[in-house]
């Protein structure tokens, strides 16, 4: 299945959450071809979330600030939606349990 446009930068922006890596790490990480990458680089820096770096006389990229404080949104964000998930299944489970009955109280305290 082919991933979105917001799909394709999220990974980008996961790839740059720990250190600035340069094109072909990016690329690597994120499974995705330079050409392509390169296009949502050019976004994500016209956007100020990433920003490129000489490093070694190489480029590398990093997240700013701003793309930091996305990341950390989205990835919220993700843990929110699987815990409602949870919560909606342990509901349909209790849901589908019986109910405790009144004899069963009785039966237990006679005992």
């Amino acid at each position: 299945m082919q991933r979105s446009k917001l799909e394709l930068y999220e990974d980008v922006l996961t790839a740059l959450a720990d250190k600035p890596l340069t094109v072909d790490a990016i690329a690597y990480a994120c499974n995705m071809d330079c050409v392509a990458l390169t296009k949502r680089l050019d976004f994500l820096v016209k956007n100020n979330l990433v920003e490129e770096r000489a490093f070694n006389k190489e480029a590398c990229y990093a997240l700013t600030g701003r793309g930091l404080a996305i990341f950390k949104t989205l990835e919220i964000t993700k843990r929110l939606e699987k815990l409602q998930t949870s919560i909606r299944i342990i509901e349909r489970t209790l849901q589908a349990l019986p109910a405790p009955s009144e004899n069963g109280k009785d039966k237990a305290n006679s005992k």
